[in-house]
């Protein structure tokens, strides 16, 4: 068997899905599968295929259990003693979209392929967002449940 190589120019589309009421787990893993091109026939792994992303209302996503009490988000910035430590509701509050952000690229490889493919991604706190030049298509919840 041969591995198959895409030829000519890799056609992208723009989505647009609305994380209004979802799930952040189970909407970051679809988006991954977007952005990795996992979801299309020309799918190769060692290639950068996927599409863009535009997710909106990134303060209106939800996640299950006791999450929002014990979860704990942490940076170090390499310095001793320079370890810093958020509550996910501080920085729910503060930076909704940061948080939609690392859920998805954390399921993305880490790469610089991933790091390519995070940077089709754009997440917004509103519903309004500047790209209605590139004529997205609005994914709904039951189609991106699919994806």
């Amino acid at each position: 068997m041969s591995t198959y190589f895409p030829k000519g120019e890799i056609a992208r589309k723009w989505f647009v899905i609305d994380a209004d009421g979802q799930t952040l787990g189970r909407l970051a893993s679809r988006i991954a599968r977007i952005l990795s091109g996992k979801d299309s026939p020309k799918y190769t792994p060692f290639m950068d295929c996927g599409d863009h992303v535009i997710v909106i209302n990134a303060e209106k996503v939800r996640i299950t259990g006791l999450k929002a009490d014990n979860k704990v988000y942490y940076h170090y910035s390499g310095f001793p003693g320079g370890i810093k430590a958020e509550e996910y509701k501080k920085r729910f509050q503060r930076k909704p979209e940061q948080i939609v952000e690392e859920a998805i690229t954390g399921m993305l490889p880490h790469t610089k392929l991933g790091r390519a493919m995070a940077g089709k991604l754009k997440v917004y706190r509103g519903d309004k967002h500047p790209h209605a030049a590139q004529k997205p298509e609005v994914m709904a919840a039951a189609a991106a449940k699919r994806a």
